[in-house]
């Protein structure tokens, strides 16, 4: 075994080990806050009362997760169409992105809980106005980040392949495209936690199935221990698509792993 072997052997358990002991800390601190009476029950569920909803109810968060999901995942793809289709248009002309800079980050001042009700006033209590909220609230960090990769690419590099005879759309495809990979995931990873929490957002103002929806049910009967269960999932289901996120980063940029097994 190399030794840059040996030293990612070595690292391995303190990336798990740390943040693990943090979690177990505060949740034992958690249960013994309530345990002991320092905090009424009612008011903050105990660590096991929040585990004890979750799965006494598992059958019915479960299907309301699902349609959360379903509207995270598509409005989160129309949102990333949205945001590359922009990002694109300001990068190849300049008369594009001097008119629609200003409203791409006006667009992000105005708060979500003011337009989703507009939304289901006019489009109804279905899943679109859900769908386009996330669109809405994810578009914006994969636009920034893509014409912020695309404007690092590095002018020798394009250059040197037009003295070659590339086309446009070649110096893009083979330049631009792989120096804007690394921001256009990191603006992926920001946009896909803003996915689920948009839809449940979304869902607190009008609707019939979904996590936002079923919040709204327990918290007017007073039943945290469900509302935190509900806090739980969506926890987990934006970290699950975090982790989708990381795992298409590293398929679509093998270099980057051969660059960091090289520097480690």
């Amino acid at each position: 075994m190399s030794n840059v072997e040996q030293r990612a052997g070595q690292r391995a358990p303190r990336t798990w080990v740390a943040p693990t002991v943090t979690v177990v800390a505060v949740l034992l601190l958690w249960q013994a806050v309530v345990s002991f009476g320092l905090v009424p029950s009612f008011l903050l569920p105990s660590p096991t009362d929040v585990a004890l909803a979750l799965v006494t109810d598992a059958p019915v968060l479960s299907q309301h997760a699902l349609v959360t999901v379903g509207e995270a995942l598509i409005g989160l793809a129309c949102g990333v169409a949205a945001g590359f289709l922009i990002a694109c248009l300001m990068e190849r002309f300049a008369v594009v992105r001097r008119a629609l800079a200003p409203i791409v980050t006006v667009s992000q001042t105005i708060p979500t809980v003011a337009i989703a009700p507009l939304l289901v006033l006019w489009l109804g209590y279905g899943m679109l106005p859900k769908v386009l909220l996330v669109a809405l609230t994810t578009f914006f960090p994969i636009t920034v980040a893509l014409a912020e990769g695309f404007a690092s690419v590095d002018p020798d590099t394009v250059d040197l392949m037009r003295t070659m005879g590339a086309s446009r759309m070649q110096v893009f495809r083979y330049a631009k495209l792989p120096a804007a990979a690394g921001s256009f995931f990191s603006g992926l990873r920001i946009s896909a936690t803003y996915a689920v929490v948009g839809a449940v957002v979304a869902e607190w103002l009008g609707g019939f199935e979904g996590l936002g929806v079923y919040m709204t049910r327990v918290r007017k009967s007073y039943s945290y221990d469900q509302m935190f269960a509900v806090i739980v999932i969506i926890s987990v289901l934006s970290l699950a698509l975090m982790g989708l996120v990381d795992a298409l980063e590293r398929w679509c940029m093998p270099w980057r792993r051969a660059e960091r097994k090289a520097t480690s």
